[in-house]
This record gives structure tokens, C-alpha cells and sequence, in this order.
């Protein structure tokens, strides 16, 4: 992360996800409004959460779990 923080903050997390994968990224955040967009074309979802994070690790944390998720990438 290339900027610096005064934690805790709210930091925005964005994933673009193929069709029938967005639900695996919203539960990554149970307890936070998550709003989901689907592509032109249909065969991809945006899911975006804005969620008070604590620290750099916790931020980190979520990017690591979202990278098991397949086809997903972050933004």
C-alpha cells in the first residue's frame, strides 16, 4: 500500500468476480453493506464494501482471502 493511514478508517474494497462467484466475496464482509453491478454483458459482477479496518494487516488479510476465491480480481 503505497499511502499512509491513520488507522482505523474506512477503506473501500472493489472485486470484479465472474457470474455465480459474488456471494463468496460478500462473505468476506458479513457485517457490512456491500453493493453488487453486473457487467455489459452479464458474465461479471462488481461487488464493493466500504469497511472501517483497523490496520494495514487487516486490509491485507481480506485481499489474501479473496485471492482463493478463482477468477476474482481486485481493483
Amino acid at each position: 500500500m503505497d499511502q499512509e493511514h491513520d488507522w482505523p478508517t474506512w477503506y473501500l474494497f472493489k472485486f470484479i468476480v465472474p457470474r455465480g462467484k459474488e456471494g463468496q466475496v460478500i462473505a468476506l464482509f458479513p457485517e457490512n453493506k456491500t453493493s453488487v453491478k453486473t457487467s455489459s454483458k452479464g458474465n461479471y459482477r462488481s461487488v464493493t464494501s466500504k469497511v472501517m479496518m483497523s490496520s494495514a494487516h487487516e486490509v491485507l488479510e481480506i485481499y489474501e482471502k479473496a485471492g482463493h476465491i478463482e477468477g476474482v480480481l481486485a481493483l
